[in-house]
C-alpha cells in the first residue's frame, strides 16, 4: 500500500486487517519513513505490531499482487503507468484517473494530465452505479467521498427520467478528516469547533467528478461541519411529470445492495460511522415542485477506504462484501 500515513491509509489498513483474502504486505509514507505504523496510529498496533513505513515510492508494491494507493493528488500519476504492467490489480483512491476527459484536469486540478492514455482504462469506483465496468479492472479509480454521496442520491433518479439532468443542486457538508491528516489553519481545532462553512464556492474540484458520475449538470457547494467522519449530501432536483416516486426508485435501484439502505427516515451520519454503507432517503414536494434526495456516508469508509476495498473484491471475483462492515458504531 501507497500512502498509508494519512487518514484514509490508516482506514484501509484497519479492514485490511480483517480481509479474509487480502495480506498486508508493505506500507509506505513519505512523511513517516522508517516510523512504525503502531507508533503512529495506536489503534492498529494489535493489527500491525511491528510493520514499518517504507518511502512512498513503487518499490514497496514489490512482489504484491494488489497495490493501493492514497496518495495526494499528483503522486500516483507516474506511477500507476509501471505498476498496472507489473501488478494484477492497482486501485487509486485520488482523483488522477477519475476523470475521463484530460481536458478537465488543467481546469480543475491546475495541471496537463501526464498519462491521459490511461484514463478510459480506468474503472471509475462506484460499485452500484458501475459494477460492470469494475469486473476485471486491472485499474480502479476510486470515486471520492462528496462525488460518492452525491451520485448514489442523484445518479438513479436522472437515469430512470425521474428528474432533469439540468440544475440539479448539491449540498454537502464533510468530517474534518476529508481535509486529510496534515495540520492547516482551516482545520486547526479552534477554527472547526463549534462552525459551520461553506468553502470552494463554484469551484471546487470534484465538481466535473460528481457530473460525470450521475450525468447531470450540478452546482456543488461543500461545506465543512465539525464533526471527525461523515458526509451528509442534500441534493435538490426537478421532477419530470408522470415519472416514478424518487423514493420508490431509489428502493428499487439499491433493493439487492448489500452497502445501501434506503428508507423513509432522515439519513444520519452518526448511523453509518465505521461502516461501508450509504443511507439515503428522497422526497417530492408538491408545493415547491422540488425532489429532495439525501446521501450519508462515512467519508472514510464508504467514501474511500472501504470502496477501495468493494472495489477490488468486484473486480477479483471476490465476495464483494469481504472485509467490510456493515454495521455502524453507536454511540
Amino acid at each position: 500500500m501507497l500512502g498509508a500515513s494519512g487518514f484514509a491509509g490508516a482506514e484501509l489498513l484497519r479492514l485490511l486487517a480483517g480481509h479474509p483474502d487480502f495480506e498486508v504486505t508493505a506500507v509506505s509514507g513519505e512523511s513517516q519513513a522508517g516510523t512504525r505504523v503502531a507508533d503512529l496510529y495506536p489503534s492498529l498496533a494489535a493489527a500491525f505490531p511491528d510493520t514499518v513505513y517504507a518511502p512512498a515510492g513503487a518499490e514497496a508494491a514489490e512482489g504484491a499482487d494488489v497495490v493501493f494507493l492514497a496518495l495526494p493528488h499528483g503522486a500516483s500519476q507516474d506511477l500507476v503507468p509501471a505498476l498496472v504492467e507489473d501488478h494484477e490489480l492497482v486501485v487509486d483512491l485520488a482523483a488522477d484517473f477519475r476523470l475521463k476527459d484530460p481536458g478537465l484536469y488543467p481546469t480543475w486540478y491546475g495541471e496537463v494530465h501526464r498519462h491521459p492514455e490511461l484514463l478510459a482504462r480506468a474503472a471509475f469506483g462506484i460499485p452500484e452505479l458501475f459494477r460492470s465496468a469494475l469486473a476485471g479492472a486491472r485499474l480502479v479509480a476510486a470515486a471520492g467521498c462528496y462525488v460518492t454521496a452525491a451520485a448514489l442520491a442523484v445518479a438513479p433518479l436522472v437515469r430512470a427520467g425521474s428528474a432533469e439532468p439540468t440544475g440539479v443542486i448539491v449540498d454537502a457538508a464533510s468530517g474534518v478528516s476529508g481535509a486529510g491528516r496534515a495540520a492547516k489553519p482551516g482545520t486547526h481545532f479552534n477554527t472547526v469547533d463549534e462552525d459551520f462553512t461553506a468553502y470552494g464556492l463554484l469551484t471546487h474540484r470534484h465538481t466535473p467528478e460528481i457530473e460525470q458520475a450521475t450525468g447531470a449538470q450540478v452546482l456543488f457547494t461543500p461545506h465543512l461541519a465539525p464533526m471527525n467522519r461523515g458526509i451528509l449530501a442534500t441534493c435538490y432536483l426537478r421532477p419530470i411529470p408522470g415519472a416514478p416516486d424518487a423514493l420508490e426508485v431509489l428502493a428499487e435501484t439499491y433493493r439487492d445492495q448489500p452497502f445501501v439502505v434506503v428508507s423513509g427516515r432522515s439519513p444520519s451520519t452518526k448511523a453509518t460511522l465505521g461502516s461501508n454503507v450509504a443511507h439515503l432517503t428522497a422526497r417530492h414536494d408538491p408545493r415547491t415542485g422540488w425532489i429532495v434526495a439525501i446521501c450519508a456516508l462515512d467519508n472514510l469508509t464508504k467514501g474511500a477506504a472501504g470502496q477501495a476495498i468493494q472495489c477490488a473484491n468486484v473486480a477479483l471475483g471476490l465476495g464483494e462484501t469481504a472485509g467490510l462492515p456493515i454495521a455502524g458504531l453507536y454511540p
